[in-house]
């Protein structure tokens, strides 16, 4: 297996852990998701599938089509996360019915919630695909 191959292999286990997580957190656990955890959703979820494809077609040049998920992905998990954890952001969210995007359903340690977990999985897919990247010009 190629060092390439790995990266590729890394950021698909990445997502589909990510999205059987979220599944389980929704399903399993009872949490009903806000507003930006579906946004977050919306962008982890092909990440599977098409990383996942992707990774068994050997198709390194899918980094194209799955950077722009992990990086907005990142943007809202990141946004999502200052929005629980600094009270200045709570003004600023587009949640108008149901759960508001500021409830902390998990608080492991101080600071490890749903959407801290969903930013490091999206920054950890975001860095392997760029690996994969560098990797494909030598």
């Amino acid at each position: 297996m190629t060092r390439q191959s790995l990266f590729l292999y890394a950021a698909w286990l990445l997502a589909l852990i990510s999205t059987v997580g979220s599944l389980y957190f929704s399903e399993v656990a009872g949490f009903v998701p806000c507003e930006m955890c579906w946004y977050q959703r919306i962008a982890m979820y092909p990440l599977a599938v098409i990383l996942g494809i992707a990774t068994f077609r050997s198709d390194f040049g899918i980094r194209l089509y799955a950077l722009p998920f992990s990086i907005i992905g990142t943007v809202v998990a990141a946004f999502h996360y200052a929005e629980q954890k600094i009270p200045a952001f709570g003004g600023a969210t587009p949640c108008a019915d149901g759960v508001p995007c500021s409830a902390e359903y998990i608080n492991w340690f101080g600071f490890i919630t749903i959407p801290f977990l969903a930013l490091i999985s999206f920054l950890l897919i975001t860095i392997c695909l760029l690996f994969v990247r560098q990797a494909s010009k030598n």
